[in-house]
């Protein structure tokens, strides 16, 4: 069927079922960001392929709503769909919920899947329509009948790590959640969230592209802790490793016959990682906790295994990276490149590094407008042949065992403008201005933020996201609790959390800019004023300095830009060949 078609065909199930406005989640019953092919299910009705949005469907009108990284993309994909993009205000709000308030009258009936929505999404659709005389029903699933082929569960082989790779065993993990778990008065805990059950039990799996994560849930209470998950996934030897830490193995589906049936008090449930059809199946004489998993801000802090772990691989992640700039500088004349090929390639130099799992996200090789989009994904339609010429923006990462990387670099093919060198270096500076901040403990993300674009406010100029995502431990890429955005988000910045600085500028229709480092935060000393923190850039990846306007930048940015080069140049140059060495040493030299 063709999406117009399928949109046909979700109306007249709407229709039989009384419903009059359907919504459409991008999520799974984990609340995942990168979902399993089961679950693309806007994919699946819109062909929009974006990782966020809500599509909104009533029997007159059908929308995507989506942020402002995907506009441009979403008004290509929907194209002929019989969607049409409705542009977020605010990112991630549920402004559809509003549209229907608006469009439906007292009576009408909005469905949506329960297993598909976070408990906040379906709480914000329930208090803003039901107010309003309208019906909610959140296990409503239109799309299982209607979608011929849908794939399967994955059924890939997990294994588990070694705590000389993770720095804590499975066990003290288990019991610093109970001792959170205790403190909120509670006697069990469930955890949907896939990122946060594979630290928890130090277990990797296949199950998710970019993401080494396994389907299952957490069970936890004070006698014992129960894995659900598809058994097969693991070997004799790995159940028997659980089971001798604790953790019992049960099926993948019993969760959803456990839950109603819980004989306790209380459980612990995080509102945004928990699927609202688990939540609303719990007994309603159990008092439900809503907090934040705790093994959420447990795993932000990296400990000193982890972190050394992490610096080898960003040597790794170092030499593939610039063995690929290398490569594109050498052969970007010869008119057989495109934005496809050359990411490609630069998974083929992560993947000679030992320890290299899979790409930790798509890789974003935008070349030319392309780069203004700040999730570009390039496929064989919109695929552009590299010149030499313009700015050419590679926001690409990688999983290894020992860590998880995420880089962005802009370098120019030719033909530069003051316009791109502008732009370039007052970028540059603001990811200077937040690698240099020196702020006191109980800092939260959007000071940050704030600190970062200060160089771009000062010119007039701005970017549409944020400035930082946590990062995990050969784990998501995107990782909370801590955000660096505008959102006054009441999450302290702490040290051993791993956490991107990514600013940008984008003109559409001409280039994009990010130059993104990934930071370590760690105490940078007391005074009588209190304690303070700073950061340790991690990523090690020449920033090209081709591109620099010299006189935007002050002395002390360029200290930082000169130094920088030169500890990238010190960390790599004894890994790499006597041509590689020279490249790169021009590369680096000090302006």
């Amino acid at each position: 069927m063709k999406h117009i078609e399928k949109l046909a065909a979700i109306r007249e199930a709407m229709k039989v079922q009384g419903i009059d406005g359907y919504i459409i989640p991008s999520s799974d019953p984990h609340i995942s960001e990168y979902l399993p092919e089961r679950y693309k299910c806007i994919a699946w009705a819109s062909g929009f392929t974006g990782s966020a949005g809500t599509l909104a469907i009533t029997q007159d009108f059908a929308g995507l709503w989506t942020d402002s990284r995907y506009f441009v993309q979403a008004v290509e994909q929907l194209a002929g769909t019989g969607f049409e993009l409705v542009k977020l205000k605010v990112q991630g709000a549920a402004e559809y919920a509003d549209w229907l308030g608006e469009q439906l009258g007292a009576g009408a009936k909005v469905a949506f899947d329960g297993n598909l929505a976070s408990l906040l999404v379906a709480q914000s659709v329930q208090n803003t329509l039901e107010p309003l005389e309208i019906k909610v029903d959140g296990h409503v699933d239109l799309l299982s009948s209607l979608w011929e082929g849908r794939p399967e569960l994955p059924k890939a082989q997990a294994y588990l790590l070694d705590e000389n790779i993770t720095g804590q065993s499975t066990v003290s993990k288990i019991e610093a959640v109970r001792a959170e778990m205790k403190k909120n008065r509670t006697e069990a805990h469930l955890i949907s969230s896939l990122d946060d059950l594979a630290w928890l039990l130090n277990i990797r799996g296949q199950d998710v592209p970019c993401n080494p994560v396994v389907l299952g849930f957490v069970l936890i209470t004070a006698e014992k802790a129960t894995l659900y998950i598809e058994p097969s996934k693991l070997t004799t030897q790995a159940t028997e490793e659980l089971k001798g830490y604790g953790v019992d193995i049960a099926a993948y589906e019993d969760v959803f016959k456990t839950i109603p049936t819980l004989d306790i008090t209380s459980i612990l449930i995080d509102p945004k990682r928990t699927c609202f059809a688990v939540f609303d199946s719990v007994p309603k004489q159990v008092k439900i906790v809503e907090k934040i998993n705790p093994s959420t801000s447990l795993k932000a802090i990296k400990n000193k295994v982890e972190v050394e772990n992490n610096r080898h691989t960003f040597v790794k992640d170092g030499i593939a990276l610039t063995r690929f700039f290398k490569w594109l500088e050498e052969n970007v004349s010869s008119g057989e490149l495109s934005e496809l090929s050359i990411a490609d390639k630069l998974r083929g130099f992560r993947e000679s590094q030992d320890g290299f799992v899979d790409v930790s996200f798509t890789t974003i090789a935008g070349y030319l407008d392309h780069g203004a989009l700040p999730h570009y994904s390039a496929n064989e339609k919109s695929n552009y042949a590299l010149e030499p010429k313009g700015l050419l923006l590679v926001d690409s990462g990688g999983q290894y065992t020992t860590g998880t990387t995420d880089i962005t670099r802009v370098v120019t093919l030719g033909g530069l403008t003051q316009e791109e060198k502008e732009d370039y270096t007052l970028v540059l500076k603001g990811t200077i201005e937040g690698s240099q901040a020196i702020f006191p403990t109980g800092t939260r993300g959007y000071q940050i933020d704030a600190i970062t674009r200060r160089p771009l406010w000062e010119t007039l100029r701005n970017y549409g996201h944020g400035t930082g995502h946590g990062v995990g431990f050969f784990l998501n890429v995107h990782e909370g609790p801590q955000v660096f955005n505008a959102a006054a988000i009441d999450v302290a910045v702490e040290p051993g959390m791993i956490t991107s600085i990514e600013p940008g500028l984008y003109r559409v229709g001409k280039h994009g800019i990010r130059i993104e480092n990934l930071v370590l935060t760690r105490k940078a000393g007391s005074s009588e004023f209190g304690e303070f923190l700073d950061f340790e850039t991690l990523t090690i990846c020449y920033i090209a300095t081709d591109l620099v306007e010299k006189s935007l930048l002050d002395k002390k940015h360029i200290a930082w830009l000169n130094n920088y080069n030169q500890w990238v140049f010190d960390q790599l140059s004894t890994h790499l060949t006597v041509e590689e060495k020279n490249w790169l040493a021009d590369k680096c030299q000090a302006i």
